[in-house]
């Protein structure tokens, strides 16, 4: 039976929190979805003091940007990218048309077709998430989308120049320095100066969250990607240091980052505790990373590995750290989990900026019914199918019946004519 050794806020306070982002997510969107360009400009300048004479950059202006780089800098983002890129060609390759007779005369198949525009959102703010252009951008372009555009918010009033140069990088068509709900808005809905795209992709705080979510029918999206999220599975082998410091490590995306701690040993339970508080005491960002483990962290004992899985599996975690002397066990039996990463040596920093997995990934309890982003995201598979007279003729006559069974009268003129026309000797 799984023990609490420590609580994350009360769910009603949770709930409070979630709806007036809610409200303000959708006032903003139906200001957008109204006055278009203005409503985008007035919404950036009140929330990010950003309001320029346009916010999509020019070539000029990001060659100037990526010229203002180290070069070091730059060598990194592109091994970053090439570790991307390598998986996700893999992962393109394991996507084949198709094509099968399944029935003498009648040929079904499928084709994978990219879609055609992608909005990628990157997010800003106190961090400049330079790998979500990778993730995002990249990805699209290895699925062969044609038009991808990328937006991503100032930074104390600059222009973030390593996240430019890693959507020019990546291939992005159309870059603006625009965040928030307002960019979400306009990348959906379109406006005077941004033409309207089929699917919204990339992370973001709960706002961006929302927006996507109420943005969903008007186009396709990813997956609700919020506020980050940790959980350690451990055992006696794991030690404290390291499990505290992979907690913090993604708590200080924000106060609102949830960082759970699954283990079979109690003495670990309270050691990590400890070593939590001892390390927000150095932290540059403990000031984010000791809320988010104040309000949302969580300590649960669990009497076995069995059990450690199916909470594990509840949880449905975006990020899943196993730290056990058999990471394996987690891999052949957990079903709900964005990405794990298996045993001490990996760490969700490497998956987050460059191992080549993608960092993009299910919040909320999503994992129980999706996986992250992908190339795959940006493919739609669609169904095509031929057949030979002689075929129409057997395969209608199944469907004539069929059809009458249901009452479908139109339906069975369609099956009737075909046998009418084919049927003849």
């Amino acid at each position: 039976m799984a023990t609490y050794i420590k609580t994350k806020m009360a769910q009603e306070k949770l709930d409070a929190v979630q709806e007036r982002v809610r409200e303000t997510v959708a006032s903003i969107i139906a200001d957008v979805a109204k006055r278009g360009d203005a409503a985008v400009r007035e919404n950036s300048a009140r929330l990010d003091k950003w309001s320029p004479p346009n916010f999509r950059l020019s070539q000029a202006e990001i060659e100037e940007l990526i010229a203002g780089l180290p070069e070091q800098t730059i060598s990194d983002i592109r091994f970053a990218q090439a570790q991307i890129r390598r998986f996700a060609e893999e992962q393109r390759k394991a996507l084949r048309d198709i094509e099968v007779e399944t029935l003498p005369g009648v040929v079904l198949g499928h084709k994978n077709i990219p879609v055609n525009n992608v909005g990628c959102y990157i997010p800003g703010g106190r961090y400049p998430m330079v790998a979500s252009a990778h993730m995002s951008v990249l990805t699209a372009k290895v699925a062969g989308v044609t038009r991808v555009i990328a937006c991503t918010p100032p930074i104390r009033g600059k222009i973030p120049a390593a996240s430019v140069a890693a959507m020019a990088f990546a291939g992005a068509d159309e870059i603006y320095i625009l965040g928030g709900v307002q960019a979400i808005a306009a990348m959906a809905l379109g406006t005077e100066s941004v033409q309207a795209v089929n699917m919204l992709v990339g992370p973001g705080n709960a706002y961006v969250a929302e927006a996507k979510r109420q943005l969903f029918g008007n186009v396709g999206i990813d997956l609700l990607a919020g506020p980050t999220e940790v959980l350690v599975i451990a055992d006696e082998t794991a030690d404290a240091e390291m499990v505290a410091t992979d907690l913090l490590g993604q708590a200080e995306h924000g106060p609102d980052s949830p960082a759970i701690l699954i283990t079979t040993s109690e003495k670990l339970a309270h050691e990590t505790i400890q070593e939590v508080e001892r390390q927000l005491k150095t932290l540059p960002t403990a000031d984010l990373a000791g809320a988010a483990w104040r309000d949302y962290g969580e300590v649960i004992l669990v009497d076995s590995l069995d059990e450690a899985v199916k909470e594990g599996d509840r949880v449905a975690s975006e990020h899943v750290e196993v730290l056990t002397r058999d990471p394996q066990y987690f891999l052949d039996h957990m079903t709900n989990y964005g990405a794990l990463f298996l045993g001490p040596e990996t760490n969700v920093a490497y998956g987050d900026k460059v191992i080549g997995t993608n960092h993009t990934l299910p919040t909320r309890g999503a994992a129980r019914y999706t996986g992250g982003l992908w190339v795959g995201k940006f493919i739609k598979t669609v169904t095509y199918q031929r057949i030979t007279p002689e075929a129409s003729v057997l395969v209608g006559e199944y469907a004539s019946r069929l059809c009458a069974l249901e009452n479908f009268w139109g339906h069975k003129e369609q099956a009737d004519l075909r046998l009418r026309r084919y049927g003849k000797k």
